[in-house]
């Protein structure tokens, strides 16, 4: 396995800057965003499609730091009912599967999106519970005639251009649990997968490390972010898991971001890799930092310390005492 970063954090700092400082941290890979929610402070996506030497000054100013690009994350919502915004989003997404198989990058980050409850919508509607029955007849008609047909669309497109799509299981969007995101990827096909991220899990009420054997043993884990989440015991009895208080609220929510290790000690996380190592991942742990608690530097510095200790670096060997 390889250590990563999102660059997304360092949204200040230019490319060469970012690039400079995770390598000074020995990490071997970064995440490098391209639009939507992440931005695309570090990727000129038009800019390098339409410019090869600028593409290949790009992947130089990688290469020569001894780091691989493990993603380009383009999150955003293709699904939305305003058109707008499910247009510009939709063509990031397209722009950037374009990009990552010009560069031989492996995997395209984002979310499912998540559609209105009829076509003439204005927001998006997110069903979670199954009575009234209303929310019934809203999913199946967001699955067969939003989620499905536009995420086959996606992966055969993503499949041609040898790219995989890693779908961030992330509550507000239709594929947000393991069974969600398996049974889109069983109608659009098995170039959609999970990029998986724990922190989301916790507040669902999903162990991380049984989601990496649901979706693991499918094949279905095509990248995986390193963040934490601590649930208040006192505070998630007042507000519920589906906490919409802002996440600036850190005294009063159900439950926060953290970074790496001061939301579940390092057993779970070394569970959670070694579930990794178990199902055959052997690609990226990518490091997301948003944790109101720690600047930056430290929080990101933090979560490099603990994962250090406990990623699985070397290859298999034989099992000599066998």
């Amino acid at each position: 396995m390889k250590l990563g970063v999102f660059s997304v954090l360092f949204s200040q700092k230019t490319l060469d800057e970012t690039l400079d400082y995770i390598a000074a941290k020995g990490l071997d890979a970064i995440e490098i965003g391209t639009g939507g929610y992440p931005g695309n402070a570090h990727c000129d996506l038009d800019g390098l499609l339409a410019d090869e030497s600028k593409l290949q000054a790009f992947k130089a100013a990688v290469d020569s730091r001894g780091i691989t690009i493990s993603a380009l994350s383009c999150h955003g919502n293709p699904l939305h009912p305003q058109k707008d915004i499910a247009s510009a989003d939709d063509a990031v997404i397209r722009k950037t599967i374009q990009l990552a198989s010009k560069l031989g990058v492996a995997v395209v980050n984002t979310f499912s999106g998540c559609p209105g409850d009829h076509e003439d919508a204005k927001y998006p509607n997110w069903p979670i519970a199954p009575w009234p029955n209303d929310f019934q007849e809203i999913l199946k008609w967001q699955w067969e005639e939003k989620i499905i047909p536009y995420w086959t669309e996606i992966g055969k497109l993503a499949a041609e251009n040898n790219v995989k799509i890693g779908l961030e299981l992330h509550g507000g969007f239709s594929v947000h649990s393991p069974a969600t995101l398996l049974r889109l990827r069983e109608a659009a096909g098995d170039a959609i997968g999970a990029n998986l991220d724990p922190s989301h899990m916790w507040w669902q009420g999903i162990d991380p490390v049984q989601a990496i054997h649901i979706l693991g043993r499918a094949g279905a884990i095509h990248h995986f972010h390193a963040k934490d989440t601590s649930i208040d015991p006192i505070n998630v009895n007042h507000h519920g898991v589906t906490d919409m208080q802002s996440y600036s609220l850190m005294l009063d929510r159900a439950w926060q971001f953290r970074t790496v290790g001061y939301g579940h000690d390092m057993k779970v996380w070394a569970d959670m890799i070694s579930a990794l190592r178990l199902v055959g991942y052997d690609y990226v742990v990518s490091i997301e930092h948003e944790d109101g608690l720690m600047s930056v530097d430290e929080g990101f510095t933090k979560a490099v310390q603990n994962l250090q200790q406990i990623l699985i670096r070397e290859p298999l060997g034989e099992m000599w005492w066998v």
